[in-house]
């Protein structure tokens, strides 16, 4: 079983987007984020065609699936979850600033995603955005960890 990568104490449950650590709370997403030691992973490249799809003659088009590892799939967040995301008025409120949807724009548009996110996370207005999807998402765990910092 593994622990969170920055207090060791408990079952991580998120990845950091630029450097993939797993971590297990706001609070650690943000002492990980004030350490210089995030630094971008290498893209993986797309995993080789599968024999059923090569003797077909057809390709198939790559699935989730296909390009993420076993522990990648634990990362992945249920669609149920992800369409209260769509349901948040503060979200979209959120949504409405153009200056989150030019930082969107720029990470989407990016060639070093990687690179991107980790410049995105640098402004506040991002930081509020990726906050909000996680009260969405981890409702009790952004919570316990907004008590913990009072």
């Amino acid at each position: 079983m593994q622990l969170c990568a920055v207090c060791s104490e408990k079952i991580p449950k998120y990845r950091c987007p630029v450097c993939r650590i797993r971590y297990c709370s706001l609070g650690c997403f943000k002492r990980h984020k004030n350490d210089d030691s995030c630094q971008p992973v290498k893209d993986i490249a797309p995993p080789a065609p599968c024999p059923a799809s090569s003797q077909s003659g057809a390709a198939e088009p790559w699935t989730v699936d296909d390009l993420l590892d076993e522990d990648s799939q634990s990362d992945r967040v249920p669609l149920q979850k992800l369409q209260l995301l769509g349901q948040s008025k503060d979200l979209k409120t959120l949504l409405q600033n153009p200056h989150l949807r030019n930082l969107m724009l720029t990470v989407d548009s990016a060639k070093d995603k990687s690179k991107a996110m980790k410049d995105a996370m640098q402004e506040p207005l991002f930081v509020e955005l990726a906050n909000q999807c996680l009260q969405i998402i981890e409702p009790t765990e952004i919570q316990d960890d907004d008590d913990d910092d009072e």
